[in-house]
């Protein structure tokens, strides 16, 4: 893959889940190229998201030692997007010409700030163009 990628927070919580091994293994191979590669990453958004459920809502949930392992090694090496005005006024713009909810809109406006041309996310409308980036459902066959 050239083109630079945006992960949204399922992808890591899919990364986590042994109930569901193709999602789990597609997840973690993107998670890999991000960090690999250098292509993807995520924003300050993903970061919280992910340790909120990971720590709480995991059926075996991560300790705060672990999660503060994950937060160093994958997490931050990744985030490139950080709350500002400018990504709260271009989210707000997005809610309303895409009538996406505040949070939907924060990721898609920080992988457009991010010139991502690829978002990629199991909850969004998958083929979906928003400017130049483009929503794709890893997960589909």
């Amino acid at each position: 893959m050239k083109d630079k990628f945006f992960l949204d927070t399922n992808i890591f919580v899919y990364s986590f889940d042994r109930s569901n091994e193709p999602k789990r293994q597609k997840a973690s191979q993107l998670i890999k190229q991000a960090l690999v590669e250098s292509k993807g990453c995520i924003s300050y958004q993903v970061i919280q998201e992910f340790l909120n459920v990971a720590t709480k809502k995991f059926a075996t949930p991560l300790s705060l030692l672990d999660g503060q392992r994950y937060l160093d090694s994958v997490l931050y090496p990744l985030c490139q997007i950080f709350a500002s005005v400018d990504l709260y006024h271009q989210a707000l713009h997005l809610m309303q010409r895409w009538q996406y909810s505040f949070y939907d809109a924060l990721i898609l406006a920080a992988a457009l700030q991010a010139d991502c041309k690829i978002l990629y996310s199991e909850d969004l409308q998958h083929g979906q163009a928003i400017k130049s980036l483009t929503i794709l459902n890893p997960f589909l066959s």
